[in-house]
């Protein structure tokens, strides 16, 4: 609801600035702000329409560290300094427009089976060792850069160059990324259409759930690509995914706004259902269930122990697939509610209707565990 009445607002405020410009075009207010600070309620119980726009130009976005960004013009070249928006603006379309993206293109599979032709791009760095030369040695028309490198805009801008700032780190804020770039971008329509499947997906798995309370709900134990030991807590993301898949985080009580270490103790304290490791995971399913120091644990003498997919993309991480990754969760823990693996065919749409391919979803992984 919170990111519908932000579309509708978009739409309204895109009519009315042109109307006002005799066509010439006008400065409009993108709905960022908005989808970040209202709700409405919907008392038929319905999922409301997803309303379409085009954009008139110029056209100002607040973006998500809270900057009202002017874009005078469509832009016809784009470096993305994220994969997350990188992986986006794939997403919409925008493939050919992009000029310039983020570090370790070529160990991301998603741009290999979609969009090969944007691996052999100049790199523009990582978030923590960004190329503001390369990048503005590109000249391109929009930047879009993850919030951690906020520090480096005002560079960027001294250069004449137009920067916007994302942070998809819960859902919310993902809904308002595709909403802020579908229109920075002039790519509203396929911008509702992303939000659309979402919530095609998530309603019939909600109702699929919906018999399953907090108190007969299984712990789940989302650990991180680097660690075993460190853990999404309820700030992050990740908690999302748990959540939407009927599951309890069992690291609930973690304060922690990114992942937090613990020891083989807490683990244990905790002794989870299920442990689920990052699809990026540097260790494996094998040597969890093979620990020593894990025995006595319920999900190792039930054999629960998984990883995310990752022959495609990370799930486990706020991109705009991220609902698969819920629904491949549930499938997971919950396999009695999901017996003709409905997330297969979501997947299979998926990526067949945003990315061009299809993909081969009896081979969940790039390597062996």
């Amino acid at each position: 609801m919170r990111r519908t009445l932000a579309i509708v607002l978009s739409a309204a405020m895109i009519l009315l600035a042109g109307c006002g410009a005799g066509g010439n075009g006008a400065e409009t207010t993108s709905p960022a702000g908005a989808a970040a600070e209202n709700s409405a309620g919907n008392s038929s119980g319905e999922a409301p329409a997803i309303l379409a726009a085009s954009v008139t130009y110029p056209v100002t976005v607040t973006d998500q560290i809270g900057r009202k960004v002017v874009i005078e013009q469509e832009p016809e070249t784009l470096v993305s300094g994220y994969y997350i928006s990188t992986s986006l603006l794939i997403a919409l379309g925008l493939t050919d427009k992009l000029v310039g993206i983020e570090a370790k293109a070529k160990s991301r599979s998603i741009y290999h089976l979609s969009a090969p032709e944007v691996i052999d791009l100049p790199s523009v760095g990582t978030a923590k060792e960004f190329d503001l030369e390369g990048c503005a040695a590109l000249e391109p028309d929009l930047i879009v850069l993850p919030a951690k490198l906020k520090d480096v805009i005002p560079s960027l801008e001294e250069l004449g160059l137009t920067v916007i700032a994302v942070n998809p780190e819960d859902k919310a804020l993902l809904e308002e990324a595709v909403t802020i770039l579908g229109t920075a971008t002039n790519t509203v329509d396929r911008a509702n259409e992303l939000l659309a499947f979402h919530d095609k997906q998530l309603k019939p798995l909600t109702e699929a759930l919906s018999g399953i309370d907090a108190a007969s709900a299984p712990t789940v134990y989302l650990s991180s690509n680097s660690s075993l030991l460190a853990v999404a807590g309820p700030a992050m993301y990740q908690n999302s995914l748990i959540e939407q898949a009927a599951g309890v985080n069992a690291a609930a009580e973690i304060t922690d706004d990114y992942w937090a270490d613990i020891s083989y103790e807490q683990l244990l304290a905790w002794d989870p259902d299920y442990i689920i490791l990052a699809a990026d995971a540097e260790y494996t399913v094998d040597s969890v269930l093979q620990d020593e120091n894990l025995k006595g644990l319920k999900a190792i003498a039930n054999g629960n122990v998984y990883q995310f997919p990752n022959a495609i993309e990370s799930w486990d991480s706020p991109v705009p697939s991220s609902i698969l990754g819920s629904m491949w969760l549930a499938s997971v823990i919950h396999p009695d509610n999901d017996p003709a693996d409905g997330w297969k065919q979501a997947a299979a749409e998926y990526y067949e209707t945003f990315y061009g391919f299809t993909p081969d979803l009896e081979n969940l992984y790039s390597a062996a565990e």
